[in-house]
């Protein structure tokens, strides 16, 4: 799973999307309702506004803040990934994942080891900071929707390789970059794109 990530200022692209975000005419309207700032770099984190890549209503891909949750309104409650595998059917996913998909821009992600204690329950371990080998930037797959005006994300999850099951049971679908516009594009088949979903993978303990 996913419910943290993180954006370095040094790379010269995400604080190219970073300013396109800020520079958003719903940055305004984001700062008015919830009085936060867009995370434009350093460790984004569940409910934060945060740049991400969709299609405008022109079809072009383009950059928008957006926040990082669905309300799930049976429950009372917010979640902030959706598993690839069942999306298509779940009544909180289907319709962003026929029509509405989205890349977040992220250096790397993190995650914390999950491992079985002596009693038998699941214990939280090391973090570790994960990205794909050789990628600069991570372009995390996601699905958004309008909630009260405002756009909302979620991460998307799949099955993890060999070499992050040892540290979790799921990991985010991750994408090459140039896969970005079939993947926003509403046309387009999500499940036909997954096979080129990445998994070598560079983890190292923060």
């Amino acid at each position: 799973m996913c419910t943290r990530y993180f954006m370095d200022d040094a790379s010269a692209e995400l604080t190219e999307i970073a300013l396109a975000a800020k520079k958003s005419v719903l940055a305004e309207k984001f700062i008015r309702q919830f009085s936060r700032p867009i995370v434009t770099a350093g460790e984004v984190r569940p409910t934060d506004i945060a740049p991400v890549i969709a299609p405008n209503q022109k079809g072009q891909r383009t950059i928008f803040p957006m926040r990082w949750g669905f309300t799930n309104q049976t429950h009372k409650s917010t979640v902030f990934n959706a598993r690839c595998e069942t999306a298509a059917s779940k009544p909180t996913f289907r319709e962003a994942w026929a029509t509405h998909r989205c890349i977040i821009p992220a250096s790397y992600y993190f995650e914390w080891q999950h491992f079985k204690s002596a009693d038998g329950k699941t214990a939280t371990g090391e973090k570790y900071a994960i990205q794909p080998a050789g990628a600069d930037i991570t372009w995390l797959c996601g699905l958004y929707r309008m909630e009260e005006g405002l756009p909302v994300f979620v991460v998307l999850t799949k099955e993890p390789s060999a070499e992050l099951a040892e540290i979790h049971d799921r990991m985010p679908l991750m994408l090459p970059k140039d896969k970005i516009d079939e993947w926003i594009s509403p046309v387009a088949d999500p499940k036909g794109l997954l096979e080129y979903a990445l998994g070598d993978m560079v983890a190292e303990k923060v």
